[in-house]
């Protein structure tokens, strides 16, 4: 595919442009013609593959059911691979012969890799051979680019069947979207002049179509206009067709004949149109919109003519249902579960009287059921093919087992599987690599912004943009379009309402993982659909671990990810001797207590993920991975890194951090992580977390301009003054953790510069004079700010009430005072409140008309409380209370006479915090799906 011939053509871009050959002539003298001559041919053949992607590009929506392209195209791909897998194998001779110390070793590694270097010419020129071949090839068979043929509308034969089948949908079987269908259908009786674009959107299967269809043979609906019209554009529509079926419709309707239609220009037909709609109130229906270029022409021929005319369209991206005005825009969403299980019934126990189905098909059939995940076109298709089928639970059970099978290789189940596809063959060629990669992620998974953007640019999947912009930014960009696209859902936003986690709908996942291992990208290892891995498969996720291990012995891999957290570590040692050219190794949550001595050797890894193991010490020769740009030992035990991790130019994230106390009730809930050596080196950097302090570091800090998430801790007044100024350097600084380095330790914040651009602000450690600095008052762009055990003496409160963006606010041991006042009108936005550990404080005031927006607040350890906060009542967003640790009085009051006050609350949890079990179910898995998401939940924290 052109997503293949993408990612190569970056990395050959990469090789020629680094100057590679001359840094390592002196040190490979015996290599040096071999090299003259492969960069040489490189630069042919990227030339090649850039023409050949280009081809691709335009031919593939025109070739989409031809065998003799797919098998083509096979092809292509195998050699992009195989290009490739030479380029990494360069990169990596040219790294060991270019990083190797003594003479004597120097020499040694020429003798020992001189027969790789050898059969590089060889190889190269192999691919050269086979791209000649694939040319001949393409003339052999006839696959060009030429003139669609107008005679096959739809160049995929079961989309027609879906639209008719949708369209042609009787309205007692429609299940779900009432509402929605009572919005639109009031949008078309309402007596407005103008024209009105309405818009609805969703992922493909949702019934877009047959909820428009139910309301456009709405017979009260049909007599309100005076002529309508419904085409399908799909994907490889052209602009006269649309036009001349729309005029036929029409023309239809007025029992008129057309005449010289398929001779008619296109400007012709768009006046032909606008003369028959002039006068008249019309209802144009535009069923699976792709893009905004449909529109340019329509919008022309669709004549404004204050008749109180509509137009629908149905599509699965954002950028084209923001046609229509905002306000005229539906969402569908997924059927929830009793409307899934209703639909389900009908059609799968369509014989049965009032569509019961039996008991001993009920647990079956509601797991067939979850798995659609409210998906209509799912439900019906399956529950139609399972109607045919006889009522045997052993039966059910072994189609559903298959159900992943069935979906790639059943052709009565191919609607399914054709109509998700249209959304990912419609993606652009980086787009789809990327969405290939999310279908490496178990069922469920929420994936998390940061977490996927990081893996996407190991695997070199993001493009660079220049200086405008970070690749990070970019990746985030991606995730947007996806989410436009209907692919990806957002389900959780952070304080800023950047989007932070995302969901792939399971069936979506299902059909796309099938792609990806039918074209090699990228295989799930441990789940039913996957009977063996591909020796060529570039990317692996294991799942669920087997006996055997043979499927992981190739030099192919670029990604390994391993969910599996129950493995043996003796397992893991093992398969990672097998690694070479990989770039990506995650083992987060595994039960290791050394990193392979084998990930040393990986020089062209860029991504390390070791956080939640039992990890201790990390070695020197760390100082070989110079190609790192993620390092991740978040809740390991390593408390120190070594000199040489400041020889590693290319971090980009650096994380290492011990949690002592997960409830973060002390000064010292983390640990201090030691940083030797000089820093300045890694330019690179983005984010560090959390690193130790001294005079040396905070000096160095300030060279470090790229910097965007810094956490430091044992912080001093000494020294203050000199952090301060090296954080005013770093002009994209947005998340600052600042913690004291004991209870005694007063920092002075007084005189210092503001920090305009911050976001997140978490500050541990008391302040002088125990008051909030004036500096505070710049701080206008805060969306969390978390205070702890500063020793403020007056309600702080007031002094951060401009913050008017603030969504989360913390305070722990923060305020010695016995009163908090929350008045009228402050912190529009906050949803999240803490109030912790404050011994004096008896007394929380809340006018109506504060925090009008809050959803969850958080009470812990306030002993000097004894009555519920009266003002809780005027609060109506909030809908979790969290209670840990507050005296009897309260628990007593909220139960009994003070009930009133709390009774709109969905959820109050009241629980103590030496209670292990419930710190663990409150706070520490929600803390691990937060980071993580749900493939954290097989952690156990208390494992030894």
């Amino acid at each position: 595919m052109a997503d293949a011939l993408f990612v190569v053509l970056k990395k050959v871009a990469l090789s020629l442009g680094e100057g590679a050959l001359t840094k390592i002539a002196s040190e490979v003298v015996e290599a040096a013609p071999i090299l003259t001559d492969f960069e040489h041919s490189v630069k042919q053949i990227e030339g090649e593959l850039s023409v050949m992607q280009a081809f691709i590009g335009q031919v593939r929506a025109q070739k989409a059911t031809d065998r003799a392209f797919d098998a083509w195209l096979d092809q292509v791909r195998d050699v992009a691979h195989e290009l490739e897998d030479i380029i990494d194998e360069y990169a990596y001779l040219t790294v060991q012969a270019a990083n190797t110390g003594s003479f004597f070793k120097r020499k040694f590694h020429q003798v020992r890799n001189f027969a790789a270097w050898q059969k590089l010419p060889t190889r190269i020129s192999q691919v050269e051979a086979r791209i000649r071949r694939l040319a001949e090839m393409r003339n052999q068979y006839g696959i060009s680019v030429g003139e669609i043929d107008r005679s096959d509308k739809l160049q995929i034969p079961n989309q027609l069947s879906v639209s008719d089948s949708a369209y042609l949908t009787d309205n007692s079987e429609i299940v779900g979207h009432a509402d929605e269908i009572g919005i639109l259908t009031q949008w078309l009786l309402e007596e407005k002049q103008d024209r009105t674009l309405i818009a609805i959107i969703g992922m493909g299967g949702l019934g877009k179509t047959t909820v428009v269809s139910s309301v456009y043979k709405n017979q009260k609906i049909r007599r309100t206009f005076d002529c309508h019209a419904w085409v399908t554009v799909s994907q490889t529509y052209q602009v006269e067709e649309l036009l001349r079926e729309i005029i036929s419709q029409l023309i239809e309707q007025r029992a008129s004949m057309a005449s010289g239609l398929m001779t008619m220009s296109r400007m012709r037909l768009v006046e032909k149109i606008q003369s028959y709609l002039r006068d008249n109130k019309y209802l144009i229906v535009l069923d699976d919109i792709w893009d905004k270029d449909a529109w340019l022409y329509l919008n022309h021929a669709f004549v404004g003519n204050n008749c109180g005319s509509k137009v629908l369209i149905t599509t699965r991206r954002k950028d084209v249902c923001y046609l229509a005005a905002h306000n005229r825009i539906i969402e569908l969403k997924t059927l929830n579960y009793a409307e899934s299980w209703e639909l389900f019934c009908k059609k799968a126990f369509c014989a049965s009287k009032d569509n019961i189905c039996p008991m001993n098909l009920r647990s079956l059939a509601e797991k067939i059921v979850y798995k659609c995940q409210g998906l209509p076109l799912a439900i019906v298709i399956i529950g139609s093919i399972l109607s045919y089928r006889e009522l045997d639970a052993q039966e059910w059970s072994f189609f559903y087992n298959q159900l992943s099978w069935q979906l790639a290789n059943n052709p009565e189940l191919s609607w399914i599987s054709s109509v998700l596809n249209l959304s990912l063959d419609d993606l652009p060629c980086h787009l789809r690599s990327c969405f290939l990669y999310c279908s490496l992620f178990p069922e469920d998974h929420k994936i998390k912004r940061k977490l996927i953007a990081k893996l996407w640019i190991a695997e070199g999947l993001v493009e660079e943009r220049g200086d405008a912009a970070t690749m990070e930014e970019v990746a985030e960009h991606y995730l947007v379009e996806l989410t436009h696209r209907s692919l990806l859902q957002v389900i959780e936003r952070n304080a800023s309402g950047r989007a932070r986690t995302f969901l792939m709908h399971d069936l979506v996942r299902e059909v796309t993982s099938v792609t990806a291992q039918k074209e090699k990208f990228a295989v799930i290892h441990g789940t039913a659909g996957v009977a063996h891995v591909s020796q060529k498969a570039r990317r692996l996720c294991v799942q669920k671990v087997v006996d055997s291990q043979n499927y992981l012995a190739s030099s192919h891999l670029r990604s390994f990810i391993l969910f599996d957290t129950v493995v043996p570590s003796s397992w893991i040692y093992d398969v990672s001797s097998h690694f070479r050219l990989l770039r990506v190794l995650c083992l987060r949550f595994t039960n290791i207590e050394q990193v392979p001595d084998v990930v040393t050797e990986l020089y062209n890894l860029r991504y390390l993920d070791i956080s939640y193991t039992k990890v201790k010490w990390i070695s020197p020769s760390f100082s070989k991975l110079v190609n790192l740009q993620v390092l991740d030992l978040r809740f390991s035990y390593v408390k120190e890194l070594p000199l040489e991790i400041t020889m590693l130019t290319n971090l980009r994230h650096l994380h290492v951090c011990v949690v002592h106390d997960i409830q973060e009730r002390s000064l010292n809930c983390f640990s201090d992580t030691k940083f030797r050596g000089n820093i300045c080196g890694l330019k690179n950097l983005q984010a560090l977390h959390t690193v130790s302090t001294n005079k040396d570091l905070v000096l160095q800090l300030g060279n470090l301009t790229m910097m965007r998430s810094l956490s430091v801790m044992k912080v001093r007044q000494s020294y203050i003054a000199e952090l301060w100024n090296s954080l005013t350097k770093m002009p994209n600084l947005s998340r600052l953790l600042l913690f004291a380095s004991d209870m005694d330790e007063i920092l002075n914040l007084k005189m210092l510069r503001p920090l305009p651009d911050l976001k997140l602000l978490w500050l541990a450690g008391k302040l002088d004079g125990g008051t909030v600095p004036s500096l505070f008052s710049k701080f206008e762009k805060l969306t969390l700010l978390k205070m702890d055990w500063t020793g403020l003496k007056k309600d702080p409160i007031r002094s951060f009430s401009h913050m008017s963006t603030l969504v989360n606010l913390g305070l722990r041991g923060a305020y010695g005072g016995e009163h908090l006042s929350f008045c009228a009108g402050w912190f529009p936005k906050l949803k999240y409140l803490q109030l912790a550990d404050m011994e004096h404080l008896s007394c929380i005031l809340m006018e109506d008309g504060t925090m009008i927006g809050l959803h969850h607040l958080e009470l812990i350890g306030l002993r000097n409380i004894r009555a519920v906060p009266k003002g809780i009542k005027y609060i109506r967003t909030l809908h979790q209370m969290f209670l840990t640790d507050m005296p009897m009085e309260f628990v007593e009051s909220l139960r009994g006479s003070a009930s009133h006050i709390v009774q709109h609350v969905t959820n109050v949890h009241i629980f103590d915090s030496s209670d292990s079990e419930a710190v663990n179910y409150f706070i520490f898995w929600p803390h691990l799906s937060k980071k993580y998401g749900s493939g954290a939940a097989k952690y156990d924290p208390t494992a030894e």
